[in-house]
């Protein structure tokens, strides 16, 4: 096994730090995990290219949080640099007429003789297709005409059986009806009352969100770097949901603790919700925030920076319960 680089080392220390596996990286990068084992390893030569190093460490960085303008500073002596790699001298592997072995002539003259083998061949085939379409004609009127020659009675038979089966199916559903309607009465009524007790409750929450939404101010604190404070207030509830709708992120809650809520990857199409009532302060760290929604109690609010230049951005949120100024 090959020694780490210092680049290398330090890349797997923060992997591991987010509980990520290789695989897990493979799954968020789309690079073969051999080569994220090349890069922690320094062994490069695994690589299919000098220009796809940087560009896979690069990637490695952007998908486990770490600035990869600093990275690439810091450590440029463990990082080849990109050089036009040597291009294969001879690239026509076409032989000349002269080369070509006398014995294939032999072969020329045999596909002289192709064509009209085709041709045979072609029509033997056409001949045995009509054939057998022929012979399918004349079974399908055999079969027509036995048919119109089954004596009438097998018909009567059949009608009289159905008309039997018929009778006896009316005589058992009069029996089951009455209790079928109860059955269905019972079930109507509380189906009913379901409903009522669910329109009651939504109608509830959507004037408390209502009454809250007029209240709530979400205001930014400060800005630096990549990461953004806001301020929450107005409100008596602190509910965060984040959705990632482009690719899989790298997504980490905490409250002002240092507890954490979620630590792990959220993959594209998923949303995860987090109620932070009780929490004075929550610290949102997006590893890719390109796609990432954040709503803030139903309403979405804007990320602090644009996704094309700050991939990665961190968003702390002040909450202060209406009840408490």
């Amino acid at each position: 096994m090959l020694a780490l680089t210092e680049l290398g080392q330090r890349l797997r220390q923060e992997r591991e730090s987010k509980g990520l596996s290789l695989e897990d990286l493979q799954k968020l990068t789309k690079i073969q995990k051999r080569y994220l084992l090349g890069i922690e390893e320094g062994n490069y030569e695994v690589m299919p290219g000098k220009f796809y190093v940087r560009a896979f460490i690069k990637q490695y960085c952007e998908a486990i949080g770490l600035d990869t303008d600093a990275i690439f500073e810091e450590y440029k002596s463990d990082i080849p640099s990109t050089q036009t790699e040597d291009m294969p001298q001879q690239l026509s592997r076409v032989r000349s007429r002269k080369e070509i072995p006398q014995h294939t002539k032999g072969v020329s003259k045999a596909y002289d003789y192709l064509p009209t083998v085709l041709v045979v061949a072609g029509v033997v085939v056409v001949g045995i297709i009509i054939w057998v379409i022929a012979q399918n004609i004349v079974s399908d009127k055999n079969k027509e005409q036995a048919n119109q020659e089954a004596p009438n009675s097998e018909v009567q038979q059949s009608n009289t059986q159905e008309e039997t089966n018929e009778t006896t199916a009316k005589n058992d559903n009069s029996k089951s009806e009455d209790e079928q309607s109860a059955a269905d009465k019972k079930e109507k009524e509380k189906a009913e009352k379901e409903k009522a007790a669910k329109e009651k409750a939504e109608k509830e929450k959507a004037e408390k969100e209502k009454k809250d939404s007029g209240k709530q101010e979400y205001k930014e604190v400060q800005k630096t770097g990549r990461s953004a404070t806001y301020a929450l207030s107005g409100t008596d509830a602190f509910n965060l949901e984040v959705t990632s709708t482009q690719a899989d992120t790298w997504l980490d809650v905490k409250n002002g603790k240092g507890n954490a809520f979620f630590s792990s990857i959220l993959k594209k199409g998923e949303t995860k919700e987090f109620d932070l009532t009780k929490e004075t302060e929550a610290r949102v760290n997006i590893g890719y925030s390109p796609g990432v929604e954040l709503k803030v109690n139903g309403k979405a609010v804007d990320l602090p920076f644009d996704s094309s230049k700050q991939v990665r951005q961190v968003v702390t949120i002040q909450y202060q319960p209406a009840e408490a100024q």
